[in-house]
């Protein structure tokens, strides 16, 4: 099975594009938008510790969807700061705890460790992956490494032996950026899709929503779909996240991706095949109909 979803799914500028401006009562985004897409990639456990109550709140909303999953991104004081990881046992008992309910019931398929370009190949960044593997062992462990020093085979085989999964990654080009081709170890087939605006990516002005600001071709759509065939072909789970989530641009590329992986029609959000025309090739017109 290949699952497509974006990351995340609160962003204020989805209003009107991805969710209706006019909701029902009880009205909430992570229910509407997993009757439409198989996974969520949760990024708010990469900003602040997650807890068991919201966790269990998100578990119940996609209750609906036998086959709906999660992956949770990994605490940034995990990846992002140099602080030992033995000086973290609290944070890791927290982030455990609230993610406890996903996991519990079979929800969570995986955590996502998110590593910034900067994070380069050395010796003490090697151990630092050992050790993390060591503390995040309780539901496979995905890893995001950005920098093309990592994809050397001494390195992959490292992460093998780890038993973790490497995620395959698409981003503007650069001769620092990971290959395209490269081995993809581990149990989970992972592809995230940042975009390819060059313009945007490498200006030390641009804030996040204009670096995310891309919008996949349909071509690049086939390209992208015909990449993740060959990763499911060699994993029992994959999943494809959608991480150019500006204007809502993630969720229709999904709906995309979906239907080119499927071989047919999607449901859609009426507002988004608004914003997006070409969704209307793809989308089912009774999709709206699904939700109430």
């Amino acid at each position: 099975m290949i699952r497509v979803g974006p990351a995340g799914w609160s962003y204020p500028d989805w209003e009107g594009a991805v969710y209706p401006r006019t909701k029902p009562r009880g009205f909430h985004g992570l229910a509407y938008l997993s009757r439409f897409v198989s996974m969520i990639e949760i990024n708010s456990s990469f900003y602040a510790l997650p807890r068991s109550e919201h966790a269990q709140r998100w578990t119940e909303l996609v209750a609906h969807s036998p086959d709906f999953r999660f992956i949770a991104k990994v605490h940034q004081d995990f990846t992002h700061t140099q602080r030992p990881l033995a000086e973290l046992d609290r944070e890791l008992a927290a982030f455990h705890s609230g993610v406890e309910p996903m996991r519990s019931s079979g929800k969570l398929s995986g955590l996502l460790a998110q590593f910034p370009f900067g994070f380069r190949r050395d010796p003490t960044a090697v151990r630092r992956l050992t050790d993390l593997r060591a503390r995040f062992d309780r539901v496979p462990l995905i890893l995001e490494l950005r920098h093309r020093e990592w994809f050397v085979p001494e390195s992959i085989a490292h992460i093998t032996g780890l038993g973790c999964s490497l995620s395959a990654i698409d981003l503007p080009p650069s001769s620092d950026h990971p290959p395209l081709q490269h081995p993809i170890p581990g149990p989970i087939g992972y592809l995230r899709l940042h975009g390819r605006n060059s313009a945007t990516w490498f200006a030390r002005d641009s804030g996040r929503d204009q670096k995310y600001d891309y919008l996949y071709t349909p071509r690049e759509i086939d390209e992208l779909a015909e990449r993740a065939q060959r990763l499911a072909g060699e994993h029992d789970q994959t999943f494809v996240v959608t991480n150019n989530h500006f204007e809502g641009k993630a969720v229709a590329n999904a709906l995309e991706l979906l239907a080119k992986l499927t071989g047919q029609s999607v449901a859609a959000p009426r507002q988004l095949v608004e914003r997006y025309p070409r969704l209307a090739t793809i989308a089912r017109p009774d999709g709206e109909a699904l939700l109430f």
